[in-house]
């Protein structure tokens, strides 16, 4: 800057005022700055600039997986939101049980930062609670953790619309495929969603296998006809788990996934066993993965970006922007919860009749 006010015979702070907008500069003065400034190739330092505001000018964003869809959806919402607000984004990718402990005993972005948004860890109250010892704003994007402030939707009820469009289509022997992490931790959402599906299977009067049992072993026998699957996440798993059901010696007649991409390994294990869907075997699951149109999914679609989006607004609220609406959570904490909306294709109808052979339409 001092190079540019020396070419332009005028002061540092002129130079300032001239380049960030500032009044007190005359419009020819202006552009002749701006002239020398481009042929010198200046920039303003966003450094100094945010230190002159106050701030860093960063936002941390803490998720388990970004080669996910989900994980890199909700970065793409939050990163377009902040940018646009001129802030900087450190993203810290702590995939597993173990690098996420490391994440919270160490808090690499403490001091770096104006703010946390974490996405959707599984992480016990102990290790979210250090979060607070960074003295900045958090925001949880796609579930709730302890009392910060989130953006998520209802899980519970999205489990429950998926289950009980199964079960008013005349289902009632419901297989459940939910997720554990490397580590074996079950996710809040999946917890969630566990609850959703067993409120919808009770309102008809079904009671499945015991929830809590962790049935993804090979080695663990299945049992009735709905049984519960905790498997790791990955269309492989779906598939490796849908070939377990259908091999039982009662099959279900619906699947009901926690995640899209879990059932796109369902419906293929499935037509690759000969079996019709949904005519054999429904399959219904919650996300909406952009391919589960082509995958023909019956899903229950939830807006990944603007989680994103919304959390990163939530933020910029938190540091004296325009803040987000939304209800009181836990302990006064904002909790803004978007709507979900049944997307109805092609692998949901009503189940087969007994006795009738795979692969019919009957």
């Amino acid at each position: 800057m001092a190079d540019v006010a020396a070419a332009a015979g005028v002061s540092v702070s002129t130079v300032s005022r001239a380049l960030r907008g500032l009044p007190g500069v005359g419009e020819e003065q202006r552009r002749r700055i701006e002239g020398i400034a481009a042929q010198l190739s200046y920039v303003v330092s966003p450094d100094a600039s945010r230190l002159a505001r106050g701030g860093t000018g960063r936002i941390a964003v803490v998720l388990d997986n970004v080669d996910r869809w989900f994980f890199g959806t909700v970065l793409a919402g939050i990163e377009r939101v902040l940018r646009a607000a001129d802030f900087d984004v450190l993203v810290y990718h702590v995939d597993g049980e173990e690098e996420r402990q490391r994440f919270f005993a160490d808090l690499p972005a403490r001091r770096k930062v104006d703010g946390v948004i974490v996405v959707a860890l599984p992480a016990p109250a102990h290790e979210f609670a250090r979060l607070s010892l960074m003295g900045v704003h958090v925001v949880v994007a796609g579930g709730r953790m302890g009392e910060f402030e989130c953006v998520r939707i209802d899980d519970v009820a999205a489990a429950r619309t998926a289950v009980s469009h199964l079960t008013g289509l005349g289902h009632r022997h419901v297989a459940m495929l939910r997720t554990r992490d490397s580590g074996g931790a079950v996710w809040p959402t999946d917890q969630a969603r566990t609850e959703g599906y067993l409120e919808a299977m009770a309102q008809v009067g079904v009671r499945p296998e015991d929830p809590d049992a962790l049935l993804g072993d090979q080695d663990t026998p299945l049992g009735g006809t709905h049984p519960v699957l905790t498997i790791p996440f990955g269309a492989d798993h779906g598939w490796a788990a849908t070939e377990r059901l259908i091999s039982g010696p009662h099959p279900p007649t619906a699947i009901f996934a926690h995640s899209d991409e879990i059932a796109f390994g369902c419906l293929q294990a499935l037509r690759h066993h000969g079996w019709s869907v949904p005519q054999d075997m429904s399959v219904v699951a919650i996300d909406d993965h952009p391919l589960s149109g082509v995958m023909g999914l019956t899903t229950v679609a939830q807006p990944v970006r603007t989680q994103g989006e919304l959390a990163a607004m939530a933020m910029l609220g938190s540091l004296g922007g325009t803040p987000v609406a939304g209800a009181g959570g836990a302990g006064g904490a904002a909790d803004h919860v978007v709507a979900t909306t049944l997307v109805v294709r092609g692998s949901t109808g009503r189940p087969r009749e007994a006795g009738a052979p795979l692969g019919s339409d009957g």
